[in-house]
Protein backbone atom coordinates (compact mmCIF):
# COMPACT_ATOMS: atom_id res chain seq x y z
CA UNK A 1 0.00 0.00 0.00
CA UNK A 2 1.36 3.08 -1.10
CA UNK A 3 2.19 6.30 1.83
CA UNK A 4 0.79 9.41 1.47
CA UNK A 5 2.84 12.34 0.63
CA UNK A 6 3.00 15.45 2.68
CA UNK A 7 4.83 18.31 2.14
CA UNK A 8 6.71 21.07 4.58
CA UNK A 9 4.53 23.47 5.18
CA UNK A 10 0.93 21.69 5.26
CA UNK A 11 -1.46 22.44 7.56
CA UNK A 12 -3.60 19.13 9.21
CA UNK A 13 -5.90 18.57 11.17
CA UNK A 14 -5.95 15.92 14.10
CA UNK A 15 -8.68 13.92 15.11
CA UNK A 16 -7.78 15.42 18.78
CA UNK A 17 -7.46 19.15 19.76
CA UNK A 18 -4.04 19.92 21.28
CA UNK A 19 -4.31 21.49 25.16
CA UNK A 20 -4.58 25.06 23.93
CA UNK A 21 -7.66 24.07 21.81
CA UNK A 22 -6.54 23.95 18.27
CA UNK A 23 -6.93 20.74 16.45
CA UNK A 24 -4.55 22.13 13.60
CA UNK A 25 -0.87 21.67 13.39
CA UNK A 26 1.95 22.37 10.59
CA UNK A 27 4.49 20.26 8.94
CA UNK A 28 7.65 21.47 9.87
CA UNK A 29 9.71 18.35 9.58
CA UNK A 30 9.65 14.93 7.69
CA UNK A 31 11.00 11.66 7.74
CA UNK A 32 10.77 8.59 9.85
CA UNK A 33 9.24 10.74 12.41
CA UNK A 34 7.11 14.08 11.23
CA UNK A 35 7.77 17.13 13.46
CA UNK A 36 4.16 19.37 13.48
CA UNK A 37 3.57 22.17 15.22
CA UNK A 38 0.75 23.87 16.58
CA UNK A 39 -0.50 27.01 14.80
CA UNK A 40 -2.32 28.19 18.33
CA UNK A 41 0.34 27.97 21.03
CA UNK A 42 3.19 27.13 18.58
CA UNK A 43 4.23 24.50 20.59
CA UNK A 44 6.03 21.74 18.37
CA UNK A 45 6.15 17.69 18.76
CA UNK A 46 7.88 14.81 17.10
CA UNK A 47 5.83 11.98 16.32
CA UNK A 48 6.15 8.81 14.82
CA UNK A 49 5.12 8.55 11.07
CA UNK A 50 2.83 5.60 11.79
CA UNK A 51 1.24 7.34 14.80
CA UNK A 52 0.84 10.61 12.95
CA UNK A 53 -1.06 8.97 10.11
CA UNK A 54 -3.20 6.85 12.47
CA UNK A 55 -4.16 10.64 14.39
CA UNK A 56 -4.49 12.74 11.03
CA UNK A 57 -8.00 13.57 10.58
CA UNK A 58 -7.26 15.54 6.77
CA UNK A 59 -4.98 17.70 5.15
CA UNK A 60 -6.54 21.76 5.35
CA UNK A 61 -3.97 22.88 2.97
CA UNK A 62 -1.49 21.97 1.33
CA UNK A 63 1.57 24.42 0.69
CA UNK A 64 1.73 25.61 -2.61
CA UNK A 65 5.61 26.81 -2.36
CA UNK A 66 6.13 23.11 -1.65
CA UNK A 67 4.56 22.31 -5.03
CA UNK A 68 5.53 24.41 -7.33
CA UNK A 69 9.49 23.89 -6.22
CA UNK A 70 8.89 20.03 -6.82
CA UNK A 71 7.51 20.95 -10.35
CA UNK A 72 10.36 23.28 -11.24
CA UNK A 73 12.83 20.82 -9.99
CA UNK A 74 11.25 18.20 -12.25
CA UNK A 75 11.63 20.40 -14.93
CA UNK A 76 14.81 20.95 -15.20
Amino acid sequence: MERKQYQLGDIVQMKKPHPCGTNEMEIIRLGMDIRIKCVGCKHSVLVPRAKFESKLKKVLRSNPEANTANQNSALE
